[in-house]
């Protein structure tokens, strides 16, 4: 508890320093989503005109929750304020068992089955967008996946096309091919007595995840010897320390850690292994597909999939961002960022009556 109040205290110090996140409000509640599970939400908008388009929702992907996903306290690391100072209303979202939402199962041992699969959470967004709908007056909602949030977010908008404006699908599977060299069957991820099968007995219910756990795949992703030339340390420390911030029980465990359930890696490994957990072909939303040029979690083959399957999607296309890492909305702006939030913007601009080219 220590550390989150330290992180606390820090975010309100940097907030008053920095103008582009000075712009902006914050205000954190919960929802009901199921009987027993809250989920935490926080809403981010700027203190001037709004635009008209639908509010968004940013959905964290697999193991880091929403806030150090989307809104940290420094120059370049929210893109939640990015959004608000253009005049949206911003709302990150805590999955079941991350960051401020309940933890159902993760009080015991870490032994037993994965926790919170992906038609859970396409449950809570649902709940979210819900909430969403009642606190804004709008009929629909433009949703942005990172990651596993990607495919969260796509699986909800073939269930509930009608709630969706905009969907964008940033670095995610899709389920196109199997052969994934660190998420699928020839991975660590594989149960090494039958390799088409997720490794539960290695991964357990929840993780246990260090602040220094983060960065290897970030590092090996970057294509330059100088880390530090492609992100800012002060946007790395503050992701470890949001990371760290959002369990409250971090500090009970030496070194410090943070919890985050199994189920999202045991459907990316068999995303990773070919097999498709949701259908494209229902989403009625514009879709914008994202891919960083050095991802190391999607493949050009999960874009191209996608792609082809969104038949009945107001309009649908993909930008390769090229040198980019998984990372990208949180690297350097020359480094790929400022393209990302350009091609975000761009794309949420777009009416939904717009017709397609």
């Amino acid at each position: 508890m220590q550390r989150l109040a330290v992180y606390c205290a820090t975010i309100a110090a940097t907030f008053g320093a920095v103008p582009a996140l000075a712009e902006v409000e914050r205000k954190d509640f919960r929802i009901n989503a199921a009987p027993g599970i809250e989920l935490a939400i926080r809403e981010v908008q700027n203190t001037g005109p709004k635009r008209n388009g639908s509010p968004i929702v940013l959905v964290h992907g697999a193991r880091v929750p929403g806030i150090a996903s989307f809104d940290l306290p420094v120059e370049g690391g929210s893109l939640a304020a990015e959004l608000a100072t253009r005049g949206y209303r911003v709302f990150i979202v805590d999955a079941r068992g991350y960051g401020g939402s309940d933890r159902p199962g993760q009080d015991g041992p870490q032994e037993g089955r994965p926790l919170t699969h992906s038609n859970e959470v396409a449950r809570d967004i649902d709940a979210v967008v819900e909430a969403i709908r009642d606190r804004t007056g709008s009929r629909q909602v433009s949703l942005l996946g990172w990651a596993t949030g990607g495919h969260w977010a796509g699986m909800y908008a073939s269930l509930f096309p009608e709630k969706v404006s905009h969907l964008v699908i940033y670095n995610s599977l899709y389920g196109a091919t199997s052969g994934h060299p660190t998420l699928g069957a020839d991975s660590e991820n594989a149960d090494p007595n039958d390799r088409r099968r997720f490794n539960v007995a290695k991964f357990g219910a929840y993780r246990l995840n260090t602040a220094a756990s983060l960065m290897p795949s970030w590092d090996k992703s970057i294509p330059a010897e100088d880390k530090q030339s492609w992100r800012d340390p002060a946007v790395v420390e503050a992701y470890q320390h949001a990371a760290l911030a959002s369990d409250p029980i971090a500090d009970d465990r030496e070194p410090a850690v943070f919890r985050s359930p199994s189920g999202a890696m045991e459907d990316s490994f068999y995303l990773a292994s070919g097999r498709q957990l949701w259908d494209a072909a229902s989403i009625t939303a514009r879709v914008l597909i994202i891919r960083s040029e050095n991802d190391f979690w999607s493949r050009p083959d999960d874009v191209k999939m996608l792609e082809g399957h969104l038949v009945n999607a107001a309009r649908a296309r993909s930008v390769t961002i090229p040198d980019a890492t998984h990372y990208v909305h949180l690297d350097r702006s020359e480094r790929g960022r400022s393209q990302f939030i350009a091609e975000v913007v761009s794309f949420l601009s777009e009416s939904v009556n717009t017709a397609s080219p």
